[in-house]
C-alpha cells in the first residue's frame, strides 16, 4: 500500500468509522452492458488501483478476505499494478470524500466493499467519467461501475452438510450480525444441508448486531452452548466462536477465511471468500481496454468462495459426501435452494424439481424449515 497517502485518507474520514456488510448481487451479466469509451491505463505506466474497506485488514474476516485477493493481484501482476488501500471507511459522506481522494490521487481503478458504499461509488463515478469502479455487491450500475459478490450459500449449504453429521446433540447454534437477506439465507442454505444429512437436527439462531464484536459474540455462542448446541457456525467476522468452541470442546465453522489458526481442534472447516483471481482478471481488463461493466455473483465454480480444508477429524466419508456436492455446485447439477424446500410452518415455497430464483434469495426474510425461532427487525 502506498503509505503517504493513509493518514490523509484517515484524516479526511474521521476517527469514528463503522462496520457495514453486503447485500448480494444477482447472477449473470447484464444485456447492453457497454464500456467506457476513454481509456483508462497511460501505456508502460502500473495500473493504480485503490481499494476501500469496512473494517481492519487483521480481523480475519471480511475485510482480511478482500485484502487477501488484494495481495493476491499484487502477486500476479507484479509491477504492472499499485495499490492503496483505506481500512475502516464509514457509510455516507466519509466513503464520498475517501472514494473521490482515490480517483484525484490518480487511482484508475477503485473496489469498494461494502453494500453501504453504493451511492457514493455511484456519486463519484459520475464525476471521473475515465476511472472504472467496482463495487460489492450493490445493484447499481453505470458505464464505468460494476458490481460483484459471491455465492456464499454453496459453502453454506457444504458447511450444513458437515454439521448435520457431526452433531450429537442434534442442536446447532448459528451467530448472526444483521437480520438482512444475505444473513438469512446463509441461515438457511446451511439448514438446508444440514438437514440433507440429519433430519432430525434443527438450528437456534442468536443475533449480535454488529459485523465484528468479539465479545458479542463470545456472548453469544456461550448462550448457545448452554441452550445445547454441540456445533457453531457464525456470520460475523471475528475468532471469537471458534476460540470458544475449542475451550468448549465442541466444533465450529470459520467465516470470510480459514480461521484454523484459532482452534485446531474446534475448527472443522471455514466458508472463505476468494477475491485474488477476481481482482486480478479486473486489473487485466482495464489495462487492455477490454473492461465491460457488468454484475458479477458467481460462486464456487467460478472460484470467487470455497471452504477451506476439512479437519481430519470428520470422517472420510463424510469428506466425500461434501466433495460430490461441492463437485455439482461447480457443475450446475446442484444448488443450495434444490425443492422442495419448505418454511418453518411447512408451507412450500420451492416446489420439487424448481430452484429458488435469484430474485427470490435477494429478497429472502424467511427461515427454512429446521431454523428455531423468528427474525428480528434490522437495527443497521
Amino acid at each position: 500500500m502506498d503509505r503517504r497517502n493513509f493518514l490523509k485518507y484517515v484524516t479526511l474520514a474521521g476517527s469514528s468509522f463503522a462496520l457495514t456488510s453486503c447485500v448480494q448481487g444477482k447472477n449473470s451479466k447484464l444485456p447492453g452492458e457497454v464500456s467506457p469509451s476513454a481509456s483508462t491505463v497511460a501505456v508502460n505506466e502500473p495500473l493504480k488501483v485503490g481499494f476501500v474497506y469496512m473494517g481492519s485488514v487483521g480481523n480475519f474476516g471480511w475485510t482480511y478476505a478482500h485484502d487477501l485477493g488484494r495481495r493476491d493481484m499484487e502477486a500476479n501482476l507484479n509491477d504492472k499494478v499499485k495499490t492503496t488501500f483505506v481500512e475502516n471507511v464509514n457509510e455516507g459522506a466519509d466513503a464520498e470524500r475517501i472514494i473521490r481522494q482515490l480517483a484525484l490521487d490518480g487511482n484508475k481503478l477503485i473496489f469498494t466493499t461494502s453494500l453501504g458504499y453504493m451511492n457514493p461509488t455511484i456519486k463519484v463515478a459520475k464525476e471521473f467519467g475515465d476511472v472504472i469502479f467496482e463495487h460489492c455487491a450493490g445493484y447499481k450500475r453505470a458505464a464505468n461501475v460494476g458490481t460483484y459478490l459471491g455465492r456464499f450459500e454453496e459453502p453454506r449449504y457444504l458447511t450444513g452438510m458437515i454439521a448435520g453429521k457431526m452433531t450429537k446433540s442434534n442442536v446447532v447454534g448459528f451467530i448472526g450480525a444483521y437480520p438482512i437477506p444475505e444473513v438469512i439465507r446463509g441461515i438457511s442454505a446451511f439448514t438446508q444441508g444440514m438437514r440433507s444429512t440429519n433430519p432430525q437436527a434443527k438450528v437456534k439462531v442468536l443475533w449480535v448486531q454488529s459485523w465484528y464484536d468479539p465479545a458479542k459474540d463470545r456472548e453469544a455462542a456461550i448462550a448457545l452452548v448452554n441452550s445445547g448446541a454441540d456445533i457453531l457456525t457464525q456470520h460475523t467476522d471475528s475468532g471469537a466462536v471458534v476460540q470458544l468452541a475449542e475451550e468448549k470442546g465442541i466444533y465450529a465453522f470459520g467465516y470470510n477465511s480459514d480461521m484454523s489458526k484459532f482452534a485446531q481442534k474446534a475448527h472443522l472447516t471455514s466458508i472463505i471468500n476468494k477475491w485474488g483471481k477476481f481482482y486480478t482478471d479486473k486489473a487485466l481488463a482495464v489495462m487492455s481496454n477490454t473492461w465491460k461493466s457488468q454484475n458479477v455473483w458467481d460462486g464456487i465454480g467460478q472460484g470467487i468462495v470455497d471452504i477451506s480444508p476439512m479437519n481430519q477429524a470428520i470422517p472420510v466419508e463424510v469428506q466425500q459426501l461434501v466433495n460430490a456436492k461441492r463437485d455439482e455446485f461447480i457443475q450446475g447439477t446442484a444448488h443450495p435452494f434444490d425443492g422442495p424446500v419448505k418454511d418453518q410452518k411447512g408451507v412450500v415455497r420451492v416446489p420439487n424439481g424448481k430452484v429458488l430464483e435469484d430474485r427470490g434469495q435477494l429478497a429472502m426474510d424467511w427461515y427454512v424449515e429446521g431454523v428455531e425461532g423468528s427474525i428480528p427487525q434490522r437495527k443497521l
